[in-house]
């Protein structure tokens, strides 16, 4: 499993991913974000799936970025002829993949700003190539492992907020599917891209970086949960005195 999550703000786009590749009883650590970066021509791919199946596509985009990446004016052409080649992809691999017992679920995410688009573009791109784009009303996609980071994103992040406020919701949703999940952890990796800039900023944190963070986050629920008004619930914890006089 992975955990890839990209977001949407009115200032620009902000990716996240988790490094660990599992493989039956081995771990090991691989960058999942392709960046591409050129003037006024950014985005990346963030992917989650099969590692040959994967490596593969980009592989075969990479060389279609090489012949023809100047063609491509806004960001879903790049999707578009992404798609394309995870349908390749498809007709190469699928069919020996299910024979084998594996399925073929190559998931993207790819945000960028194109010299035509109007401000950055997010897109989640889907096995069969077909994509869906992501906007304002929720304002951020996950793919990998979903369930635990989508409640701190759901109760706290909305399209106006920040990048740095962004950046935190994005980190504290990753910890929370790290602690929850045995196949997704550090290091991690960022891109951000700000409205206009056509330049992806890359970083990659060790835990080490990063677990005062946590830490803190850590203490501040706990104190949170102390301090939660609880008048009514506690009325769970005292005794019926109607049960013990029959009623009467």
């Amino acid at each position: 499993m992975t955990f890839c999550l990209g977001i949407k703000t009115k200032h620009g786009l902000i990716g996240l991913s988790d490094t660990r590749i599992t493989s039956g009883s081995e771990t090991t650590t691989s960058k999942k974000v392709y960046v591409v970066n050129k003037q006024k021509h950014s985005f990346f791919i963030m992917t989650s799936g099969l590692r040959s199946v994967r490596d593969k596509a980009i592989t075969y985009f990479s060389e279609v970025i090489e012949r023809q990446d100047d063609s491509f004016s806004k960001l879903y052409q790049a999707v578009n002829e992404f798609g394309n080649q995870v349908k390749i992809v498809a007709k190469e691999d699928k069919v020996h993949l299910e024979e084998a017992g594996l399925n073929f679920n190559l998931f993207s995410i790819i945000g960028g700003q194109l010299n035509e688009d109007t401000e950055p573009k997010l897109y989640l791109l889907y096995p069969q190539g077909n994509w869906i784009e992501i906007r304002r009303g929720t304002p951020f996609v996950i793919i990998g492992n979903s369930g635990f980071g989508n409640p701190v994103l759901r109760r706290s992040l909305h399209f106006d907020d920040s990048m740095e406020y962004a950046l935190k919701c994005a980190f504290l949703a990753f910890d929370a599917t790290r602690i929850s999940a045995n196949d997704v952890d550090f290091p991690i990796d960022t891109v951000i891209l700000r409205n206009n800039e056509y330049y992806i900023k890359e970083k990659r944190f060790e835990q080490k970086e990063l677990e005062h963070v946590s830490a803190f986050w850590n203490e501040r629920i706990k104190s949170a949960i102390a301090e939660l008004p609880s008048d009514v619930l506690r009325s769970a914890m005292e005794e019926d005195l109607d049960v013990y006089s029959g009623g009467n």
